[in-house]
């Protein structure tokens, strides 16, 4: 298993290989400032990682790493659920449908008042956890530590993918890129068995973007939807 270790002294960001495949790996702890952005203060979806960067170096902090978190429209607007600082966007979506987000089970990404967790979408839709950030997307990766009931370990389709991934106790969470193109399966096993995740939940593929200058990653490309981004003060 490679663990990113958690701690004050721990790097935030690093790359992982595992089974040949190479992985840009950021962590977070509950407790620490971890927000999910979509619109600046004009009200237009951010769309990249520079606008966000700007607005929140004026307030005087700084992005310590961010990535894509979620689909989106094509006004950038969050296809499911999506909660910011304490306030519902966009409702939660139970149904199966078509691509990935309708892969069920799919799941939603909370970030807590001291704990982080991913949740399959149904269950949280029973029974919601008072999420200050939320953002749903889909399919599960990872659910109590078994792999998605579809992915197949066969499978041809490789593509570059990000998400998340959280540990039991909702403590540490892992925000993952892969670089190198990589199955669905083996995405989800990195989470399960390079991490130790027992939930993880898929962002998006092909679009996947990340900010993280620990690695001289400055995320340019496609605009993007929903981030979630580390942030602290200068």
């Amino acid at each position: 298993m490679l663990v990113l270790a958690a701690g004050p002294a721990a790097a935030t960001c690093a790359d992982m290989m595992f089974e040949g495949a190479q992985f840009a790996v950021c962590t977070a702890q509950a407790g620490e400032d971890l927000r999910l952005f979509l619109n600046g203060a004009d009200g237009q979806p951010y769309g990249g990682f520079a606008p966000l960067k700007g607005d929140l170096q004026a307030q005087g902090q700084h992005l310590v790493f961010a990535m894509n978190a979620g689909m989106f429209q094509p006004d950038l607007s969050p296809v499911g659920l999506y909660i910011e600082n304490g306030v519902q966007r966009h409702r939660i979506v139970t149904r199966d449908g078509p691509g990935n987000f309708g892969l069920l089970p799919n799941g939603v990404f909370c970030i807590g008042d001291g704990v982080l967790a991913v949740v399959e979408s149904r269950t949280f839709a029973a029974a919601p956890l008072p999420c200050r950030y939320a953002s749903q997307s889909g399919p599960m990766l990872v659910i109590g530590g078994a792999l998605h009931p579809s992915f197949l370990a066969d499978s041809l389709s490789y593509k570059i993918r990000n998400g998340v991934g959280v540990r039991a106790d909702g403590a540490f969470a892992w925000f993952v890129l892969a670089d190198t193109p990589v199955t669905f399966d083996r995405f989800a096993r990195f989470f399960r068995d390079g991490l130790g995740a027992r939930d993880a939940l898929y962002f998006d593929g092909s679009i996947s973007r990340i900010y993280a200058p620990e690695l001289g990653r400055s995320g340019a490309g496609f605009a993007i939807g929903p981030i979630v981004g580390l942030v602290k003060g200068n």
